[in-house]
């Protein structure tokens, strides 16, 4: 009996904020960074890539993992079994999105679940293309962000402490 096909669900986190770009880095904000040139302004779904292992340049937002023996997972549950389980099932695809736009299916063991998770910030959560890849969090009040947003971005408190990093 065939199994029923799940939808693509893609990890994402809707957030109010401010994108802009500063000295070659797109930096995402909660208020204005007046030195910085403004990218856009508003309401966004942040969304989770995994770089490939191959060709580091790309990534890939996940919407669904089919297992070998048709199971699958979308989500939450998708985005653990991607983290937890890639070595037990390296022949699980990945179906989704790559950073450039791009639908995609690939073998999870074509991805580099050890190199740092990319952020990419959506217009809308019908949005297939990133309006941004964003390297850094600018802002004295990450608290009150989704914690993946803080798990997966490097937090400063102001553009001058990300000035002097390294």
């Amino acid at each position: 009996m065939p199994v029923a096909m799940l939808p693509r669900q893609p990890m994402g986190d809707p957030i109010t904020g401010v994108l802009s770009h500063y000295d070659g880095a797109t930096l995402l904000s909660i208020t204005e960074l007046p030195e910085a040139e403004l990218i856009a302004s508003g309401e966004f779904v942040l969304r989770y890539a995994i770089p490939y292992l191959e060709k580091p340049h790309l990534a890939i937002v996940p919407g669904l993992v089919a297992v070998d023996y048709g199971e699958m997972f979308n989500g939450e549950e998708m985005w653990h079994f991607i983290l937890t389980k890639s070595n037990r099932y390296p022949r699980a695809d990945v179906m989704g999105y790559r950073n450039d736009g791009v639908d995609e299916m690939i073998v999870l063991k074509r991805l580099d679940v050890d190199r740092p998770v990319q952020v990419l910030a959506y217009d809308s959560s019908a949005a297939t293309s990133p309006i941004a890849t964003i390297q850094a969090l600018i802002t004295s009040d990450a608290l009150t962000l989704p914690a993946r947003v803080r798990q997966y971005l490097p937090h400063y408190s102001s553009l001058a402490q990300w000035m002097q990093r390294e």
